[in-house]
């Protein structure tokens, strides 16, 4: 793909390594819902230093979990969330381990992580991607806009529809770091109210681009 060969020029080699194991990213997710990464990353490690391990966090009261929770917003909803999940996968599989999932169909990985309560397409695709290395492409709010401005999606596609279009488009070994590139690309120079197309290395194929002042 074209476009990703000029960000990788732009942004640099990005090579995939697997970030947390797949209960631990699907905990971590859930905390990353509507939230930043600071604030996750902190009730994250919060948890998992009060708790350490996962089945401790399946078996604790669930007020407990909010009190470790709280910087991550909707800590009330987060906590009952995260313990029905983690029951449910115990219960279906006899524990915690996810690593089944990399057998799967990429789609039908997808569908497993789906079937549970609260896990939509972006969280599915962030487990697959980013813990299994499958070609799965999560859709966070920089890839939906930089990607709807690049006309790569139309721009009245939902962002739950994004993902399985954008994994269309890209080459399966492009998929992670396509991924990165569209965040870096998005949060330096796409942003939201003030887009830098003066300084903007695929604003000649771009269709959204501003005319310069």
């Amino acid at each position: 793909m074209r476009l990703s060969y000029i960000l990788k020029q732009e942004y640099g080699e990005i090579s995939w390594y697997p970030r947390r194991d797949p209960i631990n990213e699907l905990v971590y997710t859930i905390l990353s819902q509507h939230t930043s990464d600071i604030n996750s990353e902190r009730a994250f490690d919060q948890l998992i230093t009060h708790f350490i391990t996962i089945e401790a966090i399946s078996n604790a009261d669930v007020l407990e979990i909010e009190e470790c929770i709280k910087t991550a917003g909707l800590h009330k909803i987060k906590a009952v969330r995260i313990k029905e999940v983690l029951n449910i996968i115990n219960n279906m599989t006899g524990g915690f381990d996810l690593s089944f999932l990399a057998e799967m169909p990429l789609q039908t990985a997808k569908n497993w992580l789906k079937s549970l309560p609260g896990i939509g397409p972006k969280t599915a695709a962030i487990v697959l991607c980013f813990s299994f290395g499958m070609p799965a492409m999560p859709v966070d709010t920089h890839i939906y806009r930089v990607s709807r401005r690049l006309g790569l999606i139309d721009l009245k596609t939902s962002v739950d529809k994004a993902h399985d279009l954008m994994e269309k488009i890209v080459a399966p070994d492009e998929i992670f770091p396509f991924h990165m590139y569209l965040i870096k690309h998005g949060r330096k120079i796409c942003k939201a109210l003030k887009p830098r197309c003066n300084d903007c290395i695929v604003a000649s194929k771009c269709p959204s681009r501003l005319k310069p002042s």
